[in-house]
């Protein structure tokens, strides 16, 4: 039997904001004591923290089927249900802990106002600022005060964001408010004020990224695709109902899944974490990524049975498909093919000057996606993804089709039919509509999807031409 892990230490590194080093003891705190509330929590809360949102709603699940409950298990709760596009569920248990009052009032506050943000319900955010509160005093309260302000007065929701983003308000507050800024400046014209404050972000709130490590890695694919036979092949049986993305965040894949996700036979599960988990997993085993073909069989069927059931859990009830709109596939696509062969690769791309120019407009998370602080890193990664996913799928035997945005924009049925056979799946005209899916967007992307299919980002570039160098030539 596991070794029994005090959830006191577990609880301390988690005050700490220490979720790597809290998810293995609150796993070994589980297996040792698999009927321990407590300890399922903890993990929930671990591996909510490093956006594991999946492997967070399994646990918190069994938390409270062993009888955890309470504000805070409320509140994660809430949490989780809005990172996975349960915006009902998640306003059902927050509006109780906004109108109790207490400690969990003001946090539940600014959790409320983002699902509402986030689900569309501008009217009932607008209410909800308007009907006053303690939160309200709270500087974090800017962003919320500034996206009801933006519809009446948009020049000074603007200026109220990008002060606050200039400001002395800690690191994430000030990104959240100045990306919001960059988006709304963007969208007035004022060009070089948004890439200007950009800048700012990217240079005050930013942390260190290792790019020659992701790189190097990337380099190293290529180098075992080109020229080593072998190393990497199907470790487990093939895999069915399996779809995912392969291509640049900012290239389209939202648009890609709101289409797919009107499909009665496709469930949309979002940017599902479960294809990292495989690519470390087969990491922690030594095998990365020279030694694919090694790996224990027993693990690999571990590995895929874990990301089978991790996305049967976030797939709509009915549907066949699911839809993985993971931002990592491109770099673990000999894992795919290893744990989860038959899975069907759907590797879309767009211009690269619209994709980078969306990229360092936008607030992705500045540790995991650290390289779109700069143009010229932003440059180097699409030039790596280029390189490796179209030789990897080649090469590895990949199921998958090839996408550009601006001929799926152009040609929607074309594409979509296309897709869909690929999959075994039947045309279906309600993928044509995508702005008519129900379903809550947590992507940068969740205001433009609310719009019919249309041309209007292509060419975005050119507003921030000044930007582009001859590098781009190629």
């Amino acid at each position: 039997m596991p070794p029994v892990v005090p959830i006191a230490q577990i609880n301390d590194l988690l005050a700490k904001r220490a979720f790597g080093q809290a998810i293995p003891l609150a796993e070994s705190a589980t297996k040792a004591e698999p009927r321990n509330a407590a300890a399922w929590f903890a993990l929930a809360r671990a591996t909510f923290g490093l956006g594991r949102c999946a492997t967070a709603d399994l646990a918190m699940d069994k938390a409270m089927k062993l009888g955890a409950g309470g504000p805070d298990v409320d509140f994660l709760r809430a949490l989780i249900d809005h990172r996975l596009g349960r915006s009902d569920r998640a306003l059902g248990r927050l509006r109780p802990l906004v109108a109790a009052g207490g400690q969990h009032a003001v946090q539940a506050s600014f959790a409320l106002a983002e699902v509402l943000h986030r689900s569309n319900r501008l009217d009932e955010l607008a209410a909800f600022v308007a009907a006053g509160g303690p939160w309200l005093n709270d500087p974090r309260s800017v962003l919320a005060r500034a996206r009801v302000m933006k519809s009446s007065d948009p020049a000074a929701a603007m200026d109220m964001l990008e002060e606050n983003a200039r400001g002395s308000a800690p690191p994430l507050e000030r990104r959240v408010s100045g990306f919001e800024a960059v988006r709304m400046l963007d969208a007035a014209g004022l060009h070089r004020r948004a890439f200007d404050l950009a800048t700012h972000l990217h240079a005050t709130t930013g942390t260190g990224f290792d790019l020659e490590g992701l790189l190097a890695d990337a380099r190293k694919q290529v180098e075992l695709l080109k020229g080593t036979p072998g190393w990497c092949k199907p470790v487990t049986p093939p895999v069915r109902g399996v779809a995912m993305v392969v291509g640049m965040p900012r290239s389209g894949t939202t648009l890609l899944e709101q289409m797919l996700d009107r499909h009665p036979a496709v469930g949309g599960i979002g940017e599902f974490e479960g294809v990292q988990a495989v690519g470390h997993g087969i990491m922690a085993e030594g095998c990365w990524p020279d030694r694919i073909a090694s790996l224990a069989p027993a693990k690999a069927r571990e590995l895929q049975r874990d990301y089978l059931n991790g996305a049967a859990s976030l797939r709509r009830p009915g549907a066949k498909v699911s839809f993985d709109k993971t931002l990592h596939a491109w770099r673990w696509l000999p894992a795919i093919g290893a744990v989860l062969p038959g899975a069907v690769c759907l590797r879309i791309e767009r211009d690269p000057r619209d994709t980078a120019t969306s990229l360092f407009l936008s607030n992705f998370h500045p540790q995991a996606f650290g390289w779109t602080g700069s143009l010229d890193s932003i440059r180097q990664v699409i030039a790596a993804e280029r390189e490796l996913a179209p030789l990897a799928l080649r090469t590895l035997g990949i199921p998958h089709e090839d996408i550009r945005y601006e001929d799926m924009v152009e040609d929607p049925r074309g594409h979509m039919e296309r897709v869909l056979a690929r999959l075994g799946l039947p045309m279906d005209e309600r993928v044509l509509a995508p702005q008519e899916n129900a379903r809550t967007v947590l992507t940068l992307s969740h205001e433009q999807v609310r719009k019919s299919i249309n041309r209007s980002s292509i060419g975005r570039w050119r507003n921030y031409e000044f930007a582009f160098g001859p590098e781009w030539g190629a």
